[in-house]
């Protein structure tokens, strides 16, 4: 996608959607990232930085000129994981990634699309390393002050959170992980960060997602969020169970929108308040001359962002004699 705006015309939320989403737009068409493939199938992509890392692997990835390949000899997720795994304690120890220095021992599954069956799990800060898509949920909440209108509750991130430390946040967001559920994340969340009693999540409403392709030191972001609504009493107070959480701000939509362009707001969570003020009508047409290329930047095609190129990774597969490929 090409952007034909001078810097002084373009919109101030055209130029915070286009930052969420730097990779999508520019790192794509660089062709400096190769795909990263299991199976025969594509799932991520891999800087060079990390491939000149993994040519020290060569048991573990197969590198070509077309793609990082991981080893087709381990068939099934269980091995897969644990020879994965194996390289990333050792790239940890070697303190070789920022983003290792984030390890959670919390998994998330490597798939070739959302619904898919997992080809293997990864530890949640390495999966920025090859550009596995990552799934969370964000929970919006909201009150209707009498006085205030329409206002958004945001939290302060701890100062000792690995990612973002002390950066303005959405109420409730955590990563879908091994073994949890979307609607199961929701409830964990909202009790471990906000302390949202069960009585109140019974109010909460599916809002669709939102889906980018960020890009930063740490590696390659392609995160879809989805993306629920809480409207909550006016004498509710969210309160911090897990120490994640340094404090929490009610503030009124319009002030919240502001509070979108400070560098002080994570900049990965733009995108779920962005969606809500734009579909509680805080931001429109009327409002934003960008408001279409705006709301298309919420959604990119991260499902088949991959899958585009998977005949051209088939024939490089094949000409390299490194798999044999799956027709499934």
């Amino acid at each position: 996608m090409s952007v034909h705006h001078s810097e002084e015309n373009m919109s101030r939320l055209l130029k915070l959607a286009q930052k969420f989403n730097c990779f999508y737009l520019s790192g794509l068409s660089t062709g400096d990232c190769r795909p990263f493939v299991v199976e025969g199938f594509q799932v991520g992509l891999v800087r060079p930085d990390v491939m000149k890392q993994l040519l020290k692997f060569p048991e573990v990835f197969r590198i070509t000129t077309g793609c990082v390949e991981l080893n087709p000899a381990f068939r099934d997720y269980e091995e897969r994981s644990i020879q994965v795994d194996k390289v990333l304690r050792e790239l940890r120890a070697g303190s070789v990634f920022i983003a290792l220095k984030g390890w959670r021992d919390e998994c998330y599954e490597v798939k070739t699309d959302f619904t898919s069956t997992s080809l293997l799990k990864m530890d949640r800060s390495a999966t920025c390393l090859f550009g596995i898509r990552n799934y969370g949920v964000d929970i919006n909440g909201y009150v209707r002050h009498p006085k205030l209108g329409l206002c958004i509750w945001l939290q302060k991130r701890s100062p000792t959170k690995q990612t973002w430390p002390g950066k303005w946040d959405n109420m409730v967001g955590g990563g879908l992980s091994v073994g949890h559920g979307i609607i199961e994340t929701a409830h964990k969340e909202a009790m471990e960060e906000a302390s949202i009693p069960p009585e109140l999540m019974k109010n909460i409403v599916s809002a669709g997602c939102v889906s980018f392709f960020f890009e930063s030191e740490r590696g390659l972001f392609p995160n879809t969020e989805f993306v629920f609504d809480l409207e909550l009493p006016l004498d509710f107070i969210p309160e911090n169970a897990d120490g994640e959480v340094e404090t929490f701000e009610l503030l009124p939509a319009a002030q919240c929108l502001e509070k979108l362009f400070s560098a002080d707001f994570k900049t990965t969570s733009v995108p779920v308040a962005l969606d809500f003020l734009i579909r509680h009508g805080l931001v429109t047409p009327e409002n934003e001359k960008e408001f279409i290329k705006v709301v298309e930047l919420l959604h990119v095609p991260l499902q088949s962002i991959y899958s585009y190129s998977h005949v051209l990774i088939n024939s490089d597969v094949k000409e390299n004699g490194i798999a044999k490929m799956n027709s499934a």
